[in-house]
């Protein structure tokens, strides 16, 4: 056979060769890998503050970041439990049933109202400056002593009904930014001890999170300038008092969606 007949024949064989190992030895997009993911959680899973929400007393809304991620992400199941208003508790009892050994995926934000978050945010914004100081401390102290058992519990309860699944546990963003911004806004005082306190409870739940094996996603860089009292905020005021002291559409979309997509890839 003439020397460029040759070549030409063993570079199509070569060709042919790489085309059939390339099938082989590289996944395909038919066969996607399943995803069945479950959100837990609070308000701030709900997605209270986004709106609209569905017609049980949840407030669950579609533009909380937990289906936004399933629609952008065309996941096998999808389930969402969370519910507005829900304690560690309210996780353990009713929201981790509907969990399995097929779930992959779980994500859930809790703790907040374990500690009180409504009733300091309420002391705070309506009270003097040492009841919210009172009620700041009162909240520390239980974060640091009550809550990391009710965490390990709940977290231990996910994984018991979910051995499978891949556990990220969403934290909570300063609520605050402490420029002036009006008479009728809180003081600077009380929104800087808020923030701490919104600090303290970001280690505490990144300490039990690794604790128990899971993911730790820290909002509180993402919502960074776009707290109350930001030129462009992503977490309500006291405009609504459900929604109050909540992450608005965009605080779910640009703040939580971003800080679940950092961790997960």
């Amino acid at each position: 056979m003439p020397h460029r007949a040759l070549a030409r024949a063993v570079t199509a064989l070569a060709a042919l060769l790489a085309t059939v190992l390339g099938v082989v030895l590289v996944p395909g997009t038919a066969q996607a890998a399943t995803v069945n993911y479950v959100a837990l959680g609070d308000s701030y899973s709900s997605g209270v503050g986004a709106g609209p929400y569905d017609l049980s007393t949840c407030l669950r809304s579609e533009k909380s970041y937990a289906p936004l991620w399933a629609a952008a992400n065309a996941v096998t199941s999808f389930r969402f439990p969370a519910c507005g208003g829900a304690v560690t508790a309210d996780v353990i009892n009713s929201q981790v049933n509907s969990l399995s050994t097929s779930t992959t995926l779980v994500t859930i934000t809790i703790g907040g109202n374990d500690a009180g978050f409504a009733d300091v945010i309420t002391s705070c914004r309506f009270g003097s400056t040492s009841t919210c100081t009172n009620a700041v401390n009162e909240a520390k102290s239980f974060g640091t002593s009550t809550l990391p058992g009710r965490l390990d519990t709940t977290y231990a309860a996910i994984r018991n009904r979910a051995p499978n699944a891949r556990l990220v546990v969403l934290g909570y963003p300063r609520l605050f930014e402490t420029n002036y911004c009006g008479l009728l806004a809180m003081s600077t005082y009380k929104r800087t001890i808020l923030n701490e306190a919104a600090d303290l409870l970001a280690t505490v739940i990144a300490d039990r999170a690794r604790a128990a094996g899971a993911t730790f996603a820290d909002t509180r860089p993402f919502f960074a300038g776009h707290g109350v009292c930001a030129a462009d905020p992503w977490i309500r005021d006291v405009s609504g008092v459900i929604e109050a002291y909540h992450p608005n559409a965009a605080g779910y979309r640009y703040g939580y969606l971003p800080a679940l997509n950092a961790v997960l890839g």
